[in-house]
């Protein structure tokens, strides 16, 4: 007989039942899943906590060829339900992780082994130990120190002191020095979640515990912690002092709560991910701080040939070029990134290749440039290495939250206009170049169909780097239009746009 339903699982069915109508086609497992990110149930949590988001759905294509009917996936949650108790989201969610291998391995990519989340369905209580044999003579209990539950309670008080003050330095980085809007939010979200974890692991008996006079550790300082020359020095030191005391609360949270130290190791990992993101931030806005413009150097798309038009613009002081053949063999296209190559490095300026990392390493470029379509950046940067900049377009302000986690250096941010040189299914347009200036300080280029006439909108809504072709290749003059482009944005604020994550600022610095 089935079991009643809780209100979160009702609001997810129905909310599977419309993503599934709006595909013309019955409910599947994967419309469950992202009907579970939508909601806001204990399910949804742990699926934030661990990374899940929708574009991580979307590109998994497995998830989407599985097929299961939604009354079978029910009865598969039925059977994790306690007697007498509704039918949860988290039932529901590890009834979808046992649907195929494809649920299995994603939620184990992101923490969330099947056994745990069954466990967690059953109501989170560990597997129960083996019975010991009869005849074991059990030894009596040795009675705990007195103050050991004490102990316990004051590491983790430090520690949760720690990585609470650590977490406001970094957030407050990347709220007051880059402006940045999205790191912002993540460190605030990864503070409140410390904050929900702590409170869920001990109560205010931890704070009476607090004995600061008689703390051995306060007068014991390291030779170098007094030293911090740079801002990479202020980050990387908070950094490593939110995760060593992060892994502290994991330990020792685990002789109150094992359940809910799990909390904090999620916790930690997603602060590996966030320190990558802030110091990529920092490095590469002082690499590209004075790179405005981006020269896309097609072969076809030059009237007066690729070599002559590069080498123009690079006499006229073009910082970056970026080689874009689509229909090149293979060793012609590693002939002419050569040739690019030498010149840019005899010209000072940065050299990025398309598409190709592999190629990117054989010529030693500066970087190397992919689009949503082509290898994660994450996989890029495993082949070019830690040196080169790798560079992500991206359509929509999801993909430039996405790229900034996965440690991009650059972004691409359009297409904006229609363009002579390439036909798009639509355009991201103005709008999304107002959305990207809020959202991110790490550099970006607007692209697509960008002119001299049009330069203006685009510094309006928040552009300060552009990446162009035929406003260069298809000139009469390539080093005068390059020249012209540089002085229209120079003559913009050259510095990078404070204006830009204005959204970090409006909240109150306390929270």
């Amino acid at each position: 007989m089935d079991r009643p339903l809780s209100s979160a699982v009702d609001r997810v069915l129905a909310r599977a039942g419309e993503l599934a109508a709006a595909a013309d086609r019955p409910v599947k497992p994967v419309d469950l899943l992202q009907a579970l990110l939508d909601d806001e149930g204990h399910a949804t949590e742990l699926l934030r906590e661990a990374g899940l988001t929708a574009q991580t759905l979307a590109d998994a294509v497995g998830l989407h060829a599985v097929e299961a009917s939604q009354r079978s996936l029910l009865r598969a949650a039925h059977q994790h339900t306690p007697s007498g108790e509704e039918t949860s989201s988290l039932q529901l969610l590890a009834a979808i992780a046992e649907t195929a291998e494809e649920f299995a391995a994603l939620f184990e990519r992101h923490g969330l082994a099947l056994e745990h989340l069954r466990q967690l369905a059953r109501g989170g209580a560990p597997p129960a130990a083996e019975p010991l044999p009869s005849d074991v003579q059990i030894a009596p209990a040795v009675p705990a120190a007195v103050d050991d539950r004490s102990a316990t309670l004051r590491i983790i008080d430090a520690a949760a002191n720690r990585a609470r003050e650590g977490l406001r330095v970094l957030e407050d980085h990347a709220r007051f020095a880059l402006n940045d809007a999205h790191l912002t939010q993540r460190f605030k979200q990864a503070r409140h979640r410390l904050a929900e974890g702590v409170s869920g692991l001990v109560s205010d008996e931890a704070l009476r515990l607090r004995d600061t006079p008689r703390d051995v550790g306060t007068e014991l300082t390291a030779r170098l912690e007094a030293r911090r020359t740079t801002d990479a020095d202020v980050l990387r030191a908070n950094a490593r002092r939110v995760q060593e005391a992060l892994r502290s609360l994991e330990e020792y949270g685990k002789r109150i709560d094992p359940w809910q130290a799990e909390r904090f190791e999620r916790l930690r990992y997603e602060c590996y991910t966030l320190e990558q993101a802030l110091l990529t931030t920092l490095h590469a806005r002082e690499r590209l701080r004075d790179v405005r413009l981006c020269l896309l150097a097609t072969d076809e798309l030059c009237p007066r040939g690729l070599g002559p038009v590069v080498q123009a613009a690079l006499r006229a002081g073009c910082p970056m070029v970026q080689l874009r053949e689509k229909h090149v063999p293979d060793g012609r296209l590693l002939e002419r990134a050569r040739l690019l190559r030498e010149w840019t490095r005899a010209a000072g300026a940065l050299f990025i290749v398309n598409d190709r990392p592999d190629l990117a390493v054989l010529v030693d470029a500066d970087g190397v440039h992919v689009g949503q379509e082509d290898l994660p950046a994450a996989e890029v940067r495993r082949i070019v290495g830690g040196r080169r900049l790798v560079g992500v377009s991206t359509h929509n302000v999801e993909q430039v939250r996405q790229a900034v986690l996965d440690g991009a250096d650059y972004l691409g941010v359009g297409p904006v206009f229609p363009s002579t040189t390439k036909t798009f299914d639509s355009l991201a347009g103005l709008e999304f170049v107002r959305q990207a200036a809020a959202e991110t300080a790490l550099p970006w280029f607007a692209i697509g169909g960008v002119t001299l006439e049009n330069l203006p909108q685009l510094q309006s809504a928040g552009a300060r780097r552009i990446a162009v072709t035929s406003a260069i290749c298809s000139a009469d003059d390539p080093a005068a239009a390059t020249r012209r482009l540089l002085e229209r944005l120079a003559a913009a604020d050259v510095a990078e746009p404070d204006a830009a994550s204005a959204a970090a600022l409006q909240s109150p610095g306390c929270c």
